[in-house]
């Protein structure tokens, strides 16, 4: 074990943040933004409504280190002390996504460069290019002098790590990345032989003679290697990583036992690998923001706090971020009504989250975010949001014991970034098929059923699920495929959507055809992808399929060994295969050739349920979210519900009620409301 892992690993065996015994509350604060006397007034405000744990420094960089190499500590040792004498814990930040004026001008070749060729400049937020010698010595230099003096200090409990990063810039192509991405190259193939045959430069004449002649791949006269473009991509998540990593060390070096996060975007962010990132943090850490156009954002919410769960690998995590009302970037910056706060940060906590902050404590007057709201909003304390966020704190002081607690889930749902990475490149077979829109309709659905399901990456151990979903695994590996294979003959049930397996790591389709990485598991071959026209749709037949409709994508089906579940009854398809269903071993796989939404949906995965021996949970009228999580000595069960409908429910065998209401010892949740109880088991 290297130094800096037995380091990395003393920090993370330390438990959960050093000193804190219970749900964690707070958010951001950014008191640099407001004299002094009003410090102690936030104080005052933060106990009075439950705040324990405080994120601060994180855009402080000009007030820490006004001048190169110069440093003005003495109004963060002050809020140090205030904090720490109110019994306030602090999450440390490194500045490091907001370099300073002075960083801009003294060294103007670190600044971003678009893939268009635009140079950016200083005024708004984010970082610079990730590659810069300059940019990450000066991240070293604030980070050491942070960790110098802050390191052992009483009331630090956590060091966070710049700030999302990949958002709103990730990928730069200045010079230093353009090198650096040679020298990664260098790495991952080793002689120009093996990038060729990687990339396929053979095609359009793109071979490379000479190291020196890749560039990163900026816009060009028409589509840019699509493997070029998938290799910058890992390039550039594993450059941001570098990035934490150097800063981690050195908090590891000066600040043992204080554990390091960095806050992830788990779905809004999609530059990084996250499966990489979430082995290097000591605590997962996530935000998460609504989009307000979507009307079932709950859903998607509950899809991120899952990611985030999965990330953690089942154990606690932190919701560094969320927003007590609207945000302030979106087209339409729709409020949160009454109760929909308390609905959203439970839905995190009963899915794993310990830890439940937001962005931010006190609203600002001046800047970009000014209209974004806060625990404390421009209104004051007479305001509705304010007395949502005191009633927030008591609910959760309540929940000490469910901290520490684990969800357990039977199902698992591909996640793969390097996969969306290559699919939402140009020129595929049709702009309307998206994994995102796949990912969420599969999910959704569990959702309705109250089915909890990890997120995994392909590769991963699938052996403790029962039910493996596959909506949009573009790109599969061999290890990836013969995971699958290996689950479903080992007796677990597989279930593949359209458009999954087409193409190896490098973004090449197998010598052996489309899909051909799962013919064996799937019983079927691909002969051919058949998208549809924009609104066209296909009916479907055949048993629980009779008369149902799907849309957006068909394909030319070669059954080998798998069952007919459902034909094509009309498109370009008509009379062929649809969807099927293949023995292979123990398991089986069922696969789906076109898009499916709405009750064909619900028809298709109640085969498979039926075949994981899962049943769904349709009892509960629709909207009622129930998520449990279970002690770690297996004896208590905590069960989280969250009414985002129209009508009271009554959720009967949840157990005793320890927040919210109950009638004759049933939990009672009105319209809008929440509700957990705990019941004994084993």
């Amino acid at each position: 074990m290297s130094e800096s892992t037995a380091v990395r690993t003393a920090a993370a065996d330390a438990g959960w943040l050093p000193g804190v015994g219970t749900i964690s509350y707070g958010g951001d604060y950014n008191p640099e933004q407001w004299p002094e006397e009003v410090w102690v007034e936030d104080v005052a405000l933060m106990r009075e409504a439950g705040v324990n744990l405080v994120s601060v420094g994180i855009f402080s960089w000009a007030r820490l280190e006004p001048q190169e190499g110069v440093f003005d500590f003495a109004w963060l040792d002050r809020l140090f002390d205030l904090l720490h004498d109110a019994g306030i814990r602090v999450d440390l930040g490194t500045p490091t996504a907001a370099p300073p004026a002075w960083f801009y001008a003294t060294y103007p070749d670190s600044r971003v460069v678009t893939r268009d060729g635009v140079v950016l400049g200083h005024g708004s937020r984010g970082m610079v290019s990730p590659s810069s010698p300059d940019y990450r010595r000066a991240c070293e230099r604030i980070t050491r002098a942070l960790g110098e003096r802050y390191g052992a200090h009483p009331a630090l409990a956590l060091w966070h790590v710049h700030n999302e990063y990949g958002a709103p810039v990730s990928d730069s192509y200045d010079d230093h990345s353009v090198r650096a991405f040679r020298t990664w190259l260098q790495a991952r193939y080793g002689t120009l032989d093996g990038l060729n045959t990687a990339w396929g430069t053979a095609f359009w004449g793109q071979t490379y003679g000479e190291w020196d002649h890749i560039g990163a791949p900026a816009t060009s006269a028409s589509v840019v290697n699509p493997a070029q473009r998938l290799d910058f991509a890992r390039f550039t998540s594993d450059a941001l990583l570098a990035c934490f990593t150097a800063e981690r060390d050195i908090l590891h070096e000066l600040s043992p036992g204080i554990p390091v996060t960095t806050n992830f975007m788990a779905t809004s962010c999609p530059s990084m690998d996250l499966w990489r990132w979430a082995r290097e943090v000591d605590v997962v850490s996530n935000d998460h923001y609504l989009t307000a156009a979507e009307v079932r954002n709950h859903v998607t919410l509950a899809l991120d706090a899952d990611l985030t769960r999965s990330l953690a690998g089942g154990k606690p995590w932190i919701l560094m971020e969320h927003s007590t009302s609207g945000v302030n970037w979106q087209p339409r910056n729709v409020a949160k009504r009454r109760g929909e706060m308390a609905r959203n940060a439970l839905s995190h906590l009963g899915r794993g989250a310990d830890g439940i902050l937001f962005f931010q404590w006190r609203a600002s007057r001046s800047g970009a975010e000014k209209f974004h709201s806060s625990m404390l909003p421009h209104a004051g304390t007479s305001s509705r949001v304010w007395k949502e966020v005191v009633e927030l704190g008591g609910m959760l002081s309540n929940l000490a014991e469910v901290k520490g607690s684990r969800v357990h889930a039977d199902v698992a749902i591909l996640w793969d970034w390097e996969s969306f990475w290559a699919q939402d490149l140009e020129w595929r077979p049709s702009v309307d098929h998206s994994h995102r829109e796949r990912i969420v309709a599969f999910y959704d659905q569990l959702w309705r059923d109250n089915v909890t399901a990890d997120l995994v990456h392909p590769e991963a151990d699938l052996s403790g699920y029962r039910m493996v979903l596959a909506p949009a695994s573009y790109l599969l590996t061999d290890a990836g495929a013969a995971n699958l294979t290996a689950f479903t003959a080992a007796g677990g049930t597989l279930v593949v959507s359209c458009f999954s397996g087409l193409v190896d790591e490098n973004d090449a389709v197998r010598a052996g055809g489309l899909v051909a990485a799962l013919h064996d598991v799937l019983g079927v071959r691909v002969d051919e992808l058949l998208p549809l026209r924009e609104g066209e749709t296909l009916a479907l037949s055949g048993g629980r399929f009779d008369g149902l409709e799907a849309d957006v994508w068909s394909e030319d089906l070669v059954v080998t060994t798998a069952d007919v579940a459902a034909t094509y009854a009309s498109g370009p398809a008509e009379g062929e295969a649809a969807i099927t269903r293949n023995v292979h071993g123990d398991g089986v796989a069922w696969y789906t050739s076109t898009r499916l939404t709405g009750a064909a949906l619900t028809a298709f995965l109640d085969g498979a349920y039926a075949d994981a021996r899962l049943v769904p949970e349709r009892s509960l009228p629709e909207g009622v979210e129930v998520v449990r999580r279970r002690s770690t000595d297996g004896r208590s069960e905590y069960t989280v519900v969250l009414n985002h409908g129209t009508e009271d429910v009554l959720v009967p065998g949840a157990g005793r009620v320890i927040v919210g209401d109950e009638v004759d010892g049933t939990p009672r949740v009105p319209a809008g409301g929440v509700a957990v109880a705990v019941s004994e088991i084993g």
